[in-house]
C-alpha cells in the first residue's frame, strides 16, 4: 500500500496483519518508521514512477491499496503541479504495475484506489452517489478525478480495480493541519487552559464525517468483493463546520463556545463546495457495509483523546 503511515494506511496496516496478510507499504524517503511495525516499509517518492513500478513488479501482490498523495484541498492549491504528479499520476504508475503482474503471473491482482467526495466539486445534487457527474473545482478533485477515470479504464483491461470515493472521514490519527483536529485540539487545549482562542476559516461549510476505520473496513470489502465497481463511502448524513466546533466543545465541557472561535476571512478557500453529502447505499447492499461511529461518536473520540494529550501538556 502507498500512504502506509497516514491516518488510513495506519488502520489499514492493523487490520490486515491482524488478518495474517503479509504488507509491504511505502514511506517517504527519510521518514522515520518504528522498529518493530510488523510490516515492510519501502522508502519509495510517489514522484517516482518508475521506482514505484519496479516495487510492484518486484513484490508482485495480491492487493494494492493507494492511499498516499497530497491528501490536502489547501495544499493542493499551494503546490498544484506536485498534486497532479502524487495523486494523479502514482496512481497510473501503480496500475499499470498491478496488470503487468496480473498478466506476467495469470493470477488476480486486486486495486483499490482512494478517490474523494471532491470530484463532485459543486455537484448538481444532494446527495451524491456513484452517477453524480465528476466535475471537480480544485487541483486535488482534479487529480483525484484523473485516478478515478483511471480505474473505469483498467477495469475495461480485466484488472479487479475499486475506487473508493470517501467522504470525508477522520480520527484521533487526522494530522492536525486538518479542521476536525485543528477542532478537537483547540477545545481539548482551552478545556485545559492551555490555550484562550481557536481561529478557523468558513463555520457554514456543510460535510459528510465519519470514522477513519469504518472507511477502511469499505476498502478492505471493496477489494474482496465479487465485482469491481465504484463505491461512495460515506455517512448521509451531512454537518456544518459549526456543529463540530459546537460538539466538541461541548465535549470538552464548554457551552460558551463563541468565546473562544475566532473568524479569519484568509482561510477560506477558493472553490469551497458548500455541501458535499454521500450516499452510500450501494455499499451497504452490495458490500454489506455498516458504521460504528455517528457524528457524535466521532467527534467524542477525537476530542477525549486530545484531552488526554492536552492533560499532559506542561
Amino acid at each position: 500500500m502507498t500512504g502506509a503511515t497516514g491516518q488510513d494506511g495506519s488502520y489499514l496496516v492493523e487490520r490486515l496483519l491482524a488478518e495474517g496478510v503479509v504488507v509491504h507499504g511505502t514511506v517517504r524517503p527519510g521518514d522515520e518508521v518504528p522498529v518493530g511495525v510488523g510490516w515492510t516499509p519501502h522508502a519509495v517518492d510517489l514522484a517516482d514512477r518508475d521506482g514505484l513500478r519496479a516495487l510492484v513488479l518486484r513484490l508482485a501482490p495480491d492487493e494494492v491499496y493507494n492511499l498516499g498523495g497530497i491528501s490536502s484541498v489547501a495544499r493542493s492549491w499551494a503546490e498544484p503541479e506536485a498534486t497532479a504528479e502524487l495523486s494523479g499520476l502514482a496512481p497510473l504508475a501503480l496500475l499499470d504495475a498491478a496488470l503487468a503482474v496480473q498478466d506476467a503471473s495469470g493470477r488476480a491482482v486486486r486495486v483499490v484506489q482512494a478517490s474523494s467526495a471532491e470530484i463532485f466539486g459543486h455537484p448538481d445534487r444532494v446527495p451524491q452517489d456513484e452517477s453524480t457527474p465528476v466535475a471537480p473545482r480544485n487541483p486535488y478533485g482534479a487529480a483525484k478525478a484523473f485516478a478515478h477515470h483511471l480505474a473505469a479504464v483498467y477495469r475495461e483491461r480485466g484488472l479487479h480495480v475499486a475506487s473508493c470515493v470517501l467522504f470525508n472521514h477522520e480520527s484521533p490519527r487526522r494530522p492536525e493541519t486538518f479542521v476536525t483536529r485543528k477542532i478537537t485540539r483547540g477545545a481539548a487545549r482551552i478545556a485545559r487552559g492551555l490555550d484562550d482562542r481557536l481561529v478557523l476559516g468558513n463555520l457554514a461549510a456543510r460535510r459528510d464525517w465519519g470514522w477513519a476505520p469504518d472507511y477502511v473496513d469499505a476498502m478492505v470489502r471493496a477489494a474482496r468483493h465479487d465485482g469491481a465497481g465504484d463505491w461512495v463511502v460515506a455517512t448521509g448524513r451531512a454537518h456544518a463546520v459549526e456543529d463540530f466546533v459546537r460538539a466538541a466543545f461541548a465535549r470538552a465541557g464548554i457551552d460558551d463556545w463563541e468565546r473562544y472561535v475566532h473568524v479569519d476571512t484568509g482561510l477560506l478557500r477558493p472553490g469551497d463546495a458548500p455541501e458535499l453529502v454521500g450516499d452510500p447505499g450501494r455499499a451497504e447492499r452490495e458490500l454489506g457495509w455498516t458504521r460504528t461511529h455517528d457524528f457524535e461518536a466521532l467527534v467524542g473520540a477525537m476530542v477525549d483523546h486530545d484531552l488526554a494529550v492536552a492533560g499532559g501538556a506542561a
